[in-house]
């Protein structure tokens, strides 16, 4: 963000600032997320932030790594130094602060350390890698952790607490620790793609409120309705394998490279994640929701539902042993994720299915195993190994306390209590029930936390101290396919679940009023990040082209013309179009275009263009691409985005100029289009009287029975007009975060 666009935050959000400064400390806790236990020492005095000179790691433990964490390739706290070093500079902008490697603190700095033989630990009683310290004097501050990952933590706090109090610290010791070790989301990627650098965003997110895992759920089909389809629809149905590999033993897996994480991609998330202190958790499903590989080989399949894999054929455990084997070198984590959902085969065949499987992982790879809870241990079974451990999530599979607790399983919460579904579901919310968070523990009707499984019957929940709870990870499904969503409708999904979710999954108890007051100012200042697509403006109009932009002076290396921003942004943009010189317009021609310094606008904005198109036929063509989306025509007006086509049953005039409008506004997208004289004044979309909009609508189809339209929300596009095939004239455009 920088300063500037830092204080444009801080200017927005004063009087909240006013509110949560004066009250960021209640009790013996700091109202950050998660809460902050919290101890001043002066009531008379605070520390400005702006009094740091530097950030200092230990010398002695610079090279230190926690080796007793779910990684196997954790960062050090040289690494976590840097990126709390970049972080501090993204959210306060100060240019005079140093960052080096001493013995010990200096005047004013933040020295970074390690506590050797400390004694925190998790609610169960066992040693915490992740607990921190953080000291605030009237000299500087320090922060020892249990490891790296803890004094990370602590660099999270600091920063909590430094946006809250208006960045004037109170003086005092914070002692904390994390109540649970597996604290994070799921995102289903099998169903829809997400890129690489979406995930490291996510991350980002997510350990700005202190999570430390994202699972990646990497295959999945959409739902084999085999009341309704034939072999042949069910072998063509939606689905797919994430991972990309040359390898031959898995050549036609997966036959989408454009849509896939290669080896690069996977390392590069695993580096930018594990920098934050989160650890991604690779899943790969079977031998239920297995379409993707009985796409592959149809012999696997099971004859009566060919998402399900039949483990009796004598290739399908060696099959599953060599998909593992391809990509088990690519993975960090010491966990991974079988799968193992939604089996309705044989429970034999099944249960001997995650046993071989969890030998291969332990003897290949030295994993550990985990599976969603299907077929609970019975007597007359031969059951799944104890040392693998099981994902809860919903009542009708089982009884974590019950069938696995008491059975000597251990147990990660994702009870369907928090669970998502993008878009539209018939069973579940479109975004976290965080009012659960706040309330779902059955006795209390006080905060939830992750020795909760059941929010209605306490009987059913183990004591907090429950060393067979290893936390809680809260998914979001893409039951309905890539259609349904846009990338950043997952992120929106869970804006503010995740943090919701990560107070209490750390052993937080913020209360909702204390919630509503710090999320506001701790979100707008999330750093490293560009999830929200963000622009800051002087004003409502963000950009500004029109006819009297244009300059005969030539600005750009390729010997440009400059185009001036008329908004007074400054962002002005290059074009190697040329005028018409009657109308003083721009010619866009297939071998031209207009380019500007911006990537993408998010949510709430009207963008609108002035053009010109000629009587001939137009199809599949871009006018404007941006980061995330590019709008077209196909020949009807297209917004194109994560990889799919919004298509309006609406087209362009031609041979007249026209204002095409493109309006974000909130969860929804729209356009309008209105005729008009290239010598009227060109106006932000709001500002037209007599105009129509029509609304861009994702189409989901509904397991081959019906459809459901819903909306869509998709970013601006604002990076180049034309060169993409389309050709006629431009002749200005306006950007605003005012979507009327």
């Amino acid at each position: 963000m920088a300063f500037l666009h830092h204080l444009a935050h801080l200017y927005t959000l004063a009087t909240l600032y006013t509110v949560v400064s004066s009250t960021v400390i209640v009790g013996s806790r700091v109202i950050g997320i998660p809460t902050i236990p919290f101890t001043k020492t002066d009531d008379d005095r605070t520390y400005p932030i702006s009094y740091l000179k530097s950030v200092i790691v230990d010398s002695a433990y610079s090279s230190w790594t926690d080796s007793s964490g779910d990684n196997l390739n954790p960062a050090s706290l040289h690494e976590f130094a840097g990126v709390f070093f970049a972080d501090f500079y993204d959210i306060w902008g100060f240019d005079n602060i140093s960052q080096l490697e001493a013995p010990k603190p200096q005047p004013h700095s933040v020295f970074l350390s390690i506590e050797e033989h400390s004694t925190w630990q998790y609610a169960s009683g066992e040693p915490s890698p992740e607990g921190y310290s953080l000291e605030i004097t009237t000299g500087g501050i320090t922060i020892r952790g249990s490891s790296p990952r803890g004094v990370w933590w602590g660099t999270r706090s600091l920063l909590h607490l430094a946006l809250l109090s208006g960045g004037n610290l109170p003086i005092g010791k914070s002692v904390d620790v994390p109540g649970w070790k597996v604290r994070g989301m799921m995102l289903d990627v099998g169903r829809h793609y997400y890129p690489s650098q979406f995930i490291s965003d996510l991350c980002g997110y997510m350990s700005f409120f202190k999570q430390n895992t994202l699972q990646l759920h990497l295959s999945d089909n959409l739902y084999n309705n085999v009341k309704r389809y034939s072999r042949e629809q069910s072998l063509s149905l939606y689905a797919r394998f994430r991972l990309w590999s040359d390898a031959d033993e898995v050549k036609g897996l997966n036959n989408f490279k454009n849509e896939s994480y290669t080896k690069d991609d996977w390392a590069s998330m695993e580096v930018s994640c594990r920098q934050r202190g989160v650890t991604i958790i690779p899943e790969i499903e079977a031998p239920g929701h297995a379409l993707p590989i009985v796409q592959w080989k149809p012999e696997l399949g099971l004859s009566t539902d060919l998402s399900l894999l039949n483990i009796s054929h004598p290739d399908t455990i060696p099959t599953m042993k060599t998909i593992w084997g391809t990509f088990l070198g690519w993975f960090d984590s010491k966990v991974v994720h079988i799968g193992a959902d939604e089996y309705t085969g044989d429970v034999g065949d099944y249960n001997k299915f995650v046993n071989a499987m969890a030998d291969f992982l332990h003897t290949n790879g030295s994993k550990d195993v985990r599976i969603w809870g299907t077929f609970p241990p019975k007597p007359d079974y031969e059951n799944i190994y104890n040392n693998v451990s099981i994902q809860h999530w919903e009542y009708f599979e089982d009884n974590p306390l019950f069938d696995y607790i008491q059975n000597n399983y251990s147990v990660v919460n994702s009870d369907d209590t928090f669970y998502v579904v993008n878009k539209w579901s018939g069973s579940y919310p479109q975004k976290v029930n965080i009012a659960k968070t706040f309330h779902g523990d059955p006795v209390t009707g006080g905060p939830w936390q992750p020795n909760i499984f059941d929010t209605n019957n306490a009987t059913n929940n183990p004591p907090r101290s429950s060393s067979a709870v290893l936390g809680a990870i809260a998914p979001l499904w893409n039951d309905y396919g890539p259609n349904a969503s846009t990338y950043s409708e997952a992120y929106y999904a869970w804006r503010e679940g995740i943090p919701a979710l990560a107070d209490k999954q750390w052993g937080g108890n913020l209360l909702t009023e204390e919630f509503m007051a710090s999320f506001p100012v701790l979100h707008s200042a999330v750093p490293g990040i560009d999830l929200e697509r963000r622009l800051t403006s002087k004003t409502s109009i963000i950009v500004k082209y029109d006819v009297e932009s244009w300059t005969p002076e030539r600005a750009g290396p390729q010997n440009e013309m400059a185009i001036s921003d008329l908004s007074g942004n400054g962002i002005d943009a290059l074009t190697n179009c040329k005028i018409i010189t009657s109308d003083r317009v721009i010619a866009v021609t297939s071998n031209c275009s207009i380019g500007t310094p911006l990537l993408s606008k998010g949510r709430d904005y009207a963008l609108t263009l002035r053009l010109y198109t000629p009587e001939q036929g137009v199809k599949d063509v871009t006018i404007i691409s941006g980061k995330d989306s590019s709008l077209m025509l196909t020949p009807n007006i297209t917004l194109f985005a994560a990889g799919n086509y919004y298509r309006l049953n609406a087209t362009i005039p031609r041979e007249t100029w026209f204002d095409l409008s493109i309006i974000g506004r909130g969860e929804r997208t729209f356009a309008s289009i209105k005729e008009v004289d290239v010598r009227d004044p060109i106006v932000e979309a709001k500002d037209v009287s007599g105009r129509d909009e029509i609304e861009f609508l994702a189409v989901l189809g509904i397991n081959g029975e019906s459809l459901v339209w819903a909306p869509i929300a998709i970013e601006a596009p604002v990076t180049k007009i034309g060169g993409d095939g389309w050709e006629g004239a431009f002749a200005g455009m306006i950007l605003s975060s005012d979507a009327g």
